[in-house]
């Protein structure tokens, strides 16, 4: 989308660094954030936009995502997340399952959401891969990836791998201790085909008729973790088993990035905070089976109190219309315990501590210089319950208007079913 040199004018703003900023400009240049502060001057033939009265944030990231793989309509037809035919497939990659006519894509840019990463499912200890996307209207997945943004692994362990492969079905895993050996098994031919690799670039610079190893997806996935270039993301509910997936980590020299879901992440905030490892929760979901019983509104607030990086994450393609919300909520549990948590800092929960976890934090997720222009205007406090985006611009060019049909992006699948909220 073409971007256009924009200055918003006298808002509240909220940096994503910890900074808020009262009657103050940002000004977006050539697709990126150039400055931030109060009476700042518009360039030559900017567009200047009165923003009194509006909160202005980064955009909105959720870090856990399956918009594109498990589309709507919700059918069977589009059901393509859970490559569940063995515990580790780890060759799969999300993006190409992704839709991008999915139209939770647009509906997500209502709640400000400028990018995204999407996972495959649960089902298996070894999900696959992940992908990292701009939430702009394309053609294909490749129009909407993040450039540069590293890959992650989808990894899960407690029920849902030992469900998928045990109940009655006689195949490992059937036990959290098979998933450990699954894991183990796992990495432990992972690193068996690194080594390979390593042993022949090292012999190939003396003989240049060495025979390369076989190429094998699966192992290139976990040989690319084991590097350091692959970032794990670990669905994990309860305290005990996180501890115990950074205790893989280190016996196999990866570290661990994101704990998703992380119900019981309030138990262990200090190990997350001494092993660096961010905590994706939800603000209040609990209960809908065993390992997230115990659940509570405050996690989001301990695990950030404790000096862990804190994130609110959707996994729903209705929670991520409003993460500002669920991020609210979790604000107030912590407000009850008694946490003074004000909204420059709670913004962090959705800008920039996503933006670490996914490896473009250099890019984006905080309104500073040299940054992407990726800004939501909202018409109030961004945590409020009656709070909407007014404005959402990604890279500089103005993707959602609320007051302008024409900037309310309609996939072709939704205009092709229903009247598209009247966009012509």
């Amino acid at each position: 989308m073409p971007a256009t040199d924009t200055l918003l004018r006298n808002a509240t703003v909220l940096t994503g660094t910890g900074e808020r900023l009262e009657r103050a400009d940002v000004l977006l240049v050539n697709g990126k954030v150039a400055a931030v502060g109060q009476g700042l001057a518009a360039p030559d033939g900017a567009l200047v936009i009165d923003a009194s009265g509006r909160w202005i944030t980064p955009g909105v990231i959720d870090v856990h995502s399956h918009l594109g793989v498990y589309p709507s309509p919700d059918v069977r037809a589009h059901s393509d997340g859970n490559e569940a035919t063995s515990p580790n497939t780890a060759e799969v990659w999300a993006e190409h399952s992704v839709w991008p006519q999915d139209p939770g894509f647009s509906a997500a840019l209502a709640g400000g959401v400028t990018s995204l990463m999407i996972l495959p499912g649960s089902a298996n200890l070894f999900g696959g891969r992940t992908v990292t996307v701009k939430n702009v209207p394309a053609r294909s997945v490749q129009e909407m990836k993040f450039p540069g943004a590293p890959y992650g692994l989808k990894i899960a362990c407690g029920e849902n791998p030992k469900r998928v492969y045990g109940e009655g079905r006689k195949m490992a895993p059937s036990t959290r201790m098979g998933n450990l050996a699954g894991f183990r098994n796992g990495f432990i031919e992972g690193r068996k085909y690194r080594d390979e690799w390593a042993k022949y670039e090292r012999e190939r610079a003396s003989k240049p008729d060495a025979t390369p190893p076989k190429r094998d997806l699966r192992n290139e996935t976990l040989a690319g973790v084991l590097n350091g270039e692959i970032i794990v993301h670990n669905h994990c509910y309860r305290a005990d088993e996180m501890a115990l997936m950074i205790d893989l980590g280190k016996e196999f020299g990866f570290r661990i990035g994101t704990f998703h879901h992380a119900v019981e992440a309030y138990k262990i905030p200090d190990l997350l905070a001494r092993e660096g490892i961010c905590a994706a929760m939800w603000a209040d979901w609990w209960g809908f089976k065993l390992e997230s019983f115990d659940g509570i509104r405050e996690n989001v607030a301990m695990v950030d109190a404790a000096g862990a990086c804190a994130i609110v994450h959707s996994d729903s393609e209705i929670g991520i219309q409003h993460l500002n919300q669920e991020a609210g909520k979790a604000m107030a549990a912590g407000r009850r315990m008694g946490y003074d948590i004000r909204p420059e800092h709670a913004i962090t929960w959705l800008t920039r501590n996503p933006a670490r976890a996914m490896g473009i934090a250099a890019q984006t997720g905080t309104l500073e210089p040299g940054k992407m222009a990726d800004v939501v205007v909202w018409n109030r406090d961004p945590f409020s319950v009656y709070a909407r985006a007014e404005r959402v611009y990604i890279d500089g060019a103005l993707a959602w208007d609320l007051a302008d049909p024409a900037r309310q992006p309609v996939s072709d699948f939704a205009l092709g079913t229903t009247e598209a909220g009247g966009a012509k």
